[in-house]
């Protein structure tokens, strides 16, 4: 007979014990993956048509010096114009001949210039600034970009 109540006892802390498993208590939530970020908006092929200065800098230092520079270059203009396809046309790195080229907005939030393809390929150009009037672009592939460094394009005034 003393079995009993210590097995009532058991019992009774069992069922208790299952309560406390199932109890309506609020979980902690699991946060959210982070939705990815929206890529950046491209800048419209159409704005980018145009004649432009060009010239280039290898040290942020010549940045102002050298986009004077590129303004001085409207004489004998870099000729953007508009692609088969909806792009521009303008030279690939060591490209002899113009290729049809996209403006791109990526993930990371950066705006890029080059083949069709995902943003920040191979041959892709970062956009440093675009105002409308002065463009900045530097290459992504290293390389390349340490042989012909930051380009910038000065906007020239409309032939007279």
């Amino acid at each position: 007979m003393s079995r009993l109540p210590s097995f009532i006892a058991l019992a009774i802390l069992a069922v208790a014990a299952s309560g406390c498993a199932t109890s309506n208590a609020p979980q902690p939530q699991v946060p959210a993956a982070p939705a990815s970020a929206p890529p950046a908006p491209g800048i419209p092929s159409e704005d980018l048509i145009g004649r432009w200065g060009f010239a280039s800098y290898h040290k942020e230092a010549d940045r102002a010096r050298t986009t004077t520079a590129a303004r001085g270059q409207c004489t004998h203009p870099y000729v953007i114009s508009r692609g088969s396809n909806g792009g521009v046309m303008m030279y690939l790195a060591d490209a002899n001949q113009q290729a049809e080229l996209v403006t791109k907005g990526g993930p990371d939030g950066k705006r890029y210039l080059g083949p069709d393809g995902p943003a920040a390929g191979p041959q892709d150009r970062e956009f440093l600034s675009y105002d409308g009037k002065v463009m900045v672009l530097r290459w992504l592939d290293p390389e390349i970009a340490g042989r012909y460094g930051v380009s910038v394009y000065v906007r020239c005034a409309p032939k007279a």
